[in-house]
């Protein structure tokens, strides 16, 4: 039976198919792109300082809707499981970039709280949305990002210090929001808010790692809670985590991504940029595509 064949029976969760064989040759073909994701995901934050939801969401939904899991929750696994490996990435990240001196703590002390709660609110109203809602917050979010990648210039600014007050909160629970409903650590907003307000790129990354924890805790509960119960959920799943997903992803990424930091240092970051910007637009392309042509 071909993955895509996958029966799936209506409120039923789903099963891997009971002929003999054929469960271990479905699951390790899952495996095996799990892997492969895992590992290119690892690479890209790597390469680039953004988390490797980019990636892992778009790869995540293919292969559950390969494997017949419905479209009404495919979306929330996707990006709950995405959300779920930012966990253990996020805190390596941060103690490596710690130890290297290179974090802003009065920034993230400042602004964790307000990130925390719009982590906390974009989990909660990802929840209740449709998953066509959902994937089109994912899609105008990624191209949003694709045009900053692509355009955006070091000299650009919005002030001269981080904002404080009413300002600081809108920001901060902003990227706390997005960066949940998207299934991304903190770093892809959080690295562009900082240098439009003066921050060196090697501070803002380092910071922004931070973001990414303080997201990725609060948010993944609210996706494990809002899925709980649900029918149709993959099966290993918490809600709307998926727990082998969440190993394998979050196991390869943390291994590959000190090699993509290696490449950044060797490659020419301004194509591979460009490049990489058409990747995140052809992505937001066919993603909005999917959603808004049915």
């Amino acid at each position: 039976m071909r993955p895509s064949a996958v029966a799936f029976e209506s409120g039923a969760p789903y099963r891997w198919p009971s002929a003999r064989g054929t469960m271990t040759i479905e699951a390790l073909f899952y495996f095996a792109a799990l892997a492969v994701a895992g590992v290119v995901a690892g690479l890209i934050g790597g390469l680039f300082g953004v988390g490797g939801g980019i990636v892992l969401v778009p790869v995540l939904l293919h292969l559950l809707n390969v494997f017949g899991t419905p479209p009404e929750v495919a979306a929330h696994v996707a990006i709950g499981t995405s959300l779920s490996t930012i966990m253990a990435t996020s805190w390596r990240s941060l103690s490596t970039h710690a130890k290297a001196g290179a974090v802003d703590w009065d920034v993230l002390k400042s602004w964790g709280p307000w990130i925390v709660f719009g982590a906390v609110c974009g989990a909660l109203v990802a929840g209740l949305v449709s998953a066509a809602t959902l994937l089109s917050v994912f899609g105008l979010g990624l191209l949003a990002l694709a045009a900053n990648m692509a355009f955006a210039r070091d000299t650009w600014r919005l002030g001269a210090a981080m904002p404080t007050g009413a300002l600081r909160a809108g920001f901060a629970g902003a990227i706390g929001a997005l960066s949940a409903m998207m299934g991304i650590g903190g770093g892809a907003f959080g690295v562009s808010v900082m240098t439009l307000f003066g921050a060196s790129i090697h501070r803002a990354v380092a910071t922004a790692s931070g973001f990414g924890a303080l997201i990725a805790v609060p948010a993944t509960l609210s996706y494990i809670v809002t899925g709980w119960g649900k029918a149709g959920l993959p099966a290993f799943s918490l809600g709307y985590v998926n727990a082998p997903g969440f190993v394998l992803l979050a196991l390869l990424s943390m291994m590959s991504a000190p090699i993509g930091a290696r490449l950044a240092h060797r490659l020419d970051r301004v194509v591979l940029k460009r490049a990489f910007a058409a990747f995140l637009a052809v992505t937001a392309a066919s993603v909005l595509w999917r959603v808004w042509a049915r």
